[in-house]
Order: C-alpha cells, then sequence, then structure tokens
C-alpha cells in the first residue's frame, strides 16, 4: 500500500487529538516523578526482551535487567519461551547473573533451590523442614507473560495489557511486507548515558531537528516538512515516513549534479547519476524500478512483498513510550532509552541493528562500519562519552543529551514551546501524564 496517497500529514485516520499538557522539567529531573513511572508506567506496557535466534536449545535462558527488575526469558522443552521474574522466592535472590546462560535446570546459588525450566521448584534442601511438607512442585517462580511478533521476544508485567500483537498495532501490518522475521542482529550495542530516558524519545518523536544535527543525511534522506509524513495512531504509537533516494526539498538540487551518497547508491544498482544532474527528485523512481529488476537475482527475495515506498524509504516507528524501530528496505534499527534503576538523570541507550539474510552476502554496511553478516557480530557496553561509537547518527543523537538534561535543571526553563510538526511529542507526554497519573490514557484505543 502506498500511504502518501491515502493519507497526508493532517488526515483525522492518523493525527490524534491533543489537550496542550505543559511538558515542565520535573519530568525529566525527579525522583518522585521516576518512582511514578516504575508503580504506573513500565508494567503497563510490553517490553523488548530478547531475539528469538539466542533462544537454540532448551535451557537457553536471556536476561533482561530494566530499571530494578530483572526479567529471565527461558527457552522450553517445547520450544516456547516463557519469561520469569529474575527472583528466587525463597528469599529472593537473583538466579541467572550474567545476560546470558544455557542450563538443564534453573539453580539459584545462595542455598541450592532448583527449578525446571518451566519453573516449577523440583529440589530443595532438607525438604522436610518445612511446615506443611517439602514445596517442591508447589512453588513456582513468578512467571510474567511472553510473546513473540518478528524476530522479537516481548514480556509484560501486567495481565490487563492487551495482548501483544493488539498493542503493536498498526505495526505488525504495516511491516509485514519486509518479511523481517528472519532477519539476523548484527549489531548489539549499549551505552549509560547522563540524560533522561525522555530526552532521546522526545528527539525520536521529531525530524525537526534533522538538518541542524544530521546535516549529512540531507543528501539522501528528504526531510522537507512538506515531503514528511507524519501518523498517530490510537494505540499509543506514532510513525514519520521519510522519503529516501532523495535529497532535501530544503535545499535546491535540482540545478546540480547527484549528491554523495546518492550518486554511489545510483551506481550500485547500475544507474548512471549523470543522467539525473538538474534534476535528483526523479532518481528515487528510477532506483524502485532497478530494485524490482535486480534485487531478486541479488538475494533480496523479500522486495517481491514490498510496497514501492517501502523499497526506497524510511519508515520510523516511535512505540510508546520507549521503543523505536526504523525500517528501510535492507536494515532495522531498534533504538531504545530505559530508566537507570534509580537516577532520573541517567538512562541506558540501546541500538540494535538487523538484517536480511541474503544468499552468499558475507558483510553489511552498518552504522559503525562493515560488519560480518552473522548474528551478534559485535556486542559491546560503553559509557556514553567515551569515545565507543553506537553508531554514526546515534552518536549525533545523543550528542545534545546531557546538555539538554543540564539546561533542563535551569530555572530558566518554563516549560517545552513546540511546534506544530512536534505534536508528537505533545502526544508522548500526555499519555505519559496519564499513565503516571494511573488514570485511562486519553484518546487511545
Amino acid at each position: 500500500m502506498n500511504v502518501q496517497s491515502t493519507a497526508s500529514r493532517y488526515s483525522p485516520d492518523f493525527d490524534m487529538p491533543v489537550r496542550g499538557d505543559p511538558i515542565t522539567a520535573e519530568r525529566y529531573i525527579s525522583k518522585e516523578w521516576m518512582d511514578l513511572e516504575t508503580k504506573n508506567l513500565w508494567p503497563k506496557v510490553w517490553h523488548l526482551g530478547a531475539v528469538i535466534a539466542e533462544f537454540e536449545e532448551p535451557g537457553d535462558i536471556v536476561r533482561h535487567n530494566f530499571g530494578k527488575e530483572s526479567v529471565i526469558m527461558v527457552k522450553q522443552e517445547d520450544g516456547s519461551i516463557k519469561a520469569f521474574y529474575n527472583a528466587c522466592p525463597h528469599r529472593g535472590n537473583r538466579l541467572i547473573l550474567g545476560e546470558q546462560a544455557s542450563v538443564a535446570k534453573i539453580t539459584c546459588a545462595y542455598h541450592s533451590w532448583t527449578y525446571d525450566l518451566d519453573g516449577t521448584l523440583t529440589k530443595v534442601q532438607d525438604p522436610d523442614d518445612f511446615e506443611g511438607g517439602s514445596p517442591c512442585g508447589k512453588v513456582h517462580l513468578s512467571e510474567l507473560r511472553c510473546d513473540t511478533w518478528g524476530p522479537f521476544v516481548f514480556w509484560c508485567m501486567d495481565d490487563d495489557v492487551a495482548p501483544l500483537h493488539e498493542w503493536l498495532a498498526p505495526f505488525p501490518e504495516r511491516l509485514k511486507g519486509y518479511g523481517v522475521d528472519n532477519w539476523v542482529r548484527v549489531l548489539k550495542l549499549s551505552c549509560d548515558a547522563d540524560f533522561n530516558w525522555k530526552i532521546i524519545r522526545d528527539n525520536f518523536n521529531e525530524s525537526y531537528h534533522l538538518p541542524t544535527i544530521h546535516p549529512e543525511l540531507s543528501t539522501f534522506i528528504n526531510d522537507g516538512l512538506p515531503d514528511t509524513l507524519f501518523e498517530m495512531y490510537p494505540s499509543g504509537h506514532n510513525a514519520m515516513w521519510m522519503k529516501g533516494h532523495q535529497a532535501t526539498t530544503r535545499v535546491d538540487y535540482h540545478t546540480t549534479e547527484v549528491p554523495a551518497p546518492l550518486d554511489d547508491v545510483a551506481r550500485a544498482w547500475e544507474i548512471d547519476p549523470a543522467e539525473y544532474n538538474g534534476h535528483t527528485g526523479d532518481l528515487r523512481a528510477a532506483i524502485i524500478e532497478a530494485k524490482r529488476r535486480l534485487g531478486p537475482s541479488r538475494g533480496y527475495t523479500n522486495y517481491e512483498n514490498m510496497s514501492d515506498q517501502q523499497l526506497v524509504d524510511y519508515f520510523h516507528c516511535t512505540l510508546f513510550p520507549n521503543l523505536t524501530l526504523t525500517m528501510s528496505p535492507e536494515q532495522l534499527q531498534v533504538l531504545r532509552t530505559e530508566p537507570h534503576p534509580t537516577d532520573p538523570e541517567k538512562c541506558i541507550f540501546q541500538h540494535w541493528c538487523l538484517y536480511p539474510p541474503v544468499e552468499g552476502m558475507k558483510e553489511v554496511v552498518t552504522p559503525i562500519g562493515n560488519e560480518p553478516l552473522e548474528h551478534d557480530a559485535v556486542v559491546r557496553h560503553s559509557v556514553y562519552g567515551d569515545g565507543v561509537s553506537l553508531g554514526f547518527v546515534a552518536d549525533q543523537d545523543l550528542s545534545i543529551g546531557t546538555s539538554q538534561q543540564q539546561g533542563l535543571n535551569s530555572r530558566g526553563f518554563k516549560g517545552c514551546i513546540l511546534p506544530g510538526q512536534e505534536k508528537r511529542i505533545q502526544r508522548f507526554h500526555e499519555l505519559l501524564n496519564d499513565y503516571v497519573a494511573g488514570v485511562e490514557p486519553a484518546g487511545k484505543a
């Protein structure tokens, strides 16, 4: 489906109302606000915990620490994946201390209480020393909801939250053509950062910063406001379509040569960029045609199910509250900020990159350079500012975070002043206000 032909930025189907709530500094700096998020927000949403490729055999475990909470996802004998709180029911000790494990049984290191993969207690020391008899078979690890979509595993703390595929709407349907189910996670990058998790969420809910923070993107992504499609969905999520393989309309390229790297992209698809000097906007349609013609023979079997728009454009999906999926035809970027366990002015930033498994392709171009097309070819955690890249565009996004956090502590900041194109930020914070207040979010299906 060509979304451009059926919806505009002002379409009532994708333009949700806002109230105009003030967006003031306490939500970024207050421990009290952080505590309310812990109580009323984070249990009420689905959390991306892992990729399915991490679970090869029964007993494979992936741990996901989130704030002060810790969750383990465990592959079962029947191939399904269950999620449990990472706490022993005996006296609360964490069961899995590493990020990954592969075990036949889950055993607590403190007193050797042992659990089957389904969370059932099977062995304790001195089983007869319990009033009422042995607790084995009666005690279970505390289970959370767990489900999968595409290549991902999600978990949720609350039984009343909508089922995962309903909660994700409309993205399972809108992203179906990309065929991401078997895409390979090549990059798994993360860092500790000195700013509140919402600063980057605000950033990903607008394109207003692109000309200043990402100027080099303007030669192959059209960030012109009239050419960008913003969408807000009843589910609470937002999206932005940006024309790719086309230079920005903020700058007049109509009388110039095709700019780099768009010229190299053209050559990669057997197009002579010189033929488009003076009318670079037409190159996008030529690349669509070339991808249709050449893509299958190059191993891009997913192209046949993709719309023309998906073949060349960037679909930036911001899922409430803290998950972003940026889709392009040959790459899926996952960008997320999670709260620090105790400090509202810190967070953990995560950047994953997934790629389609093209036959014969040995490496892919990633935001940190060429890397092998292998599961988790690069896995690392750093501290932002230590010189370790999170990806060249992500580095630019993070570069403004610390200084914004510092400015939000100023008495001179009285609250955000937003242009119309930042309406998605306004709606994000109004949904957040309702969650934190413990009331039904306005306008959310």
